[in-house]
């Protein structure tokens, strides 16, 4: 955002469509995939495991905040796996609130230059649906979207 100016850069809006390449999930780039409690629930309950067994298997603490392992030779998120439609997210409808605001994360809305930038990652970015500048927003702000039922 432009702190001279009190609107943003996007303020016209952008475009995205998720293809689910799989792209955002994956290496080379490690990162963390942070995960509430009520999102860890979520996904063991999906899974049809015990969220102690989840945590061991599919979780790591960092500091005080967990977040999910990735494959340590590709740097993948380790749910982003093979299935029958190709690569995909095998938890797709509990994903963390971080994967569902991708790709309006603060450091890809920096500047239409960091912006197109991930766009050379992410395929779906500028095409497809339009987000108004208020639908960024509130993508953004949607850290409980179990409670709202918002995706």
């Amino acid at each position: 955002m432009n702190l001279g100016n009190k609107f943003p850069w996007y303020s016209a809006g952008l475009h995205f469509e998720c293809l689910q390449c799989g792209r955002c999930c994956a290496g080379p780039e490690g990162g963390y995939i942070w995960v509430s409690r009520p999102e860890i629930r979520l996904i063991a309950d999906f899974l049809k495991m015990h969220v102690k067994e989840l945590k061991r298997k599919f979780f790591k603490r960092v500091g005080l905040r967990l977040t999910i392992v990735e494959d340590p030779h590709t740097l993948d998120c380790v749910f982003l796996q093979q299935t029958k439609q190709g690569r995909g997210c095998v938890i797709y409808e509990v994903r963390p609130a971080q994967c569902r605001n991708w790709p309006f994360w603060e450091h890809n809305l920096v500047s239409p230059g960091t912006w197109n930038s991930t766009g050379r990652k992410c395929p779906g970015i500028n095409r497809g649906r339009f987000y108004s500048p208020e639908q960024i927003q509130d993508k953004k702000k949607n850290k409980k979207w179990w409670r709202n039922g918002k995706t």
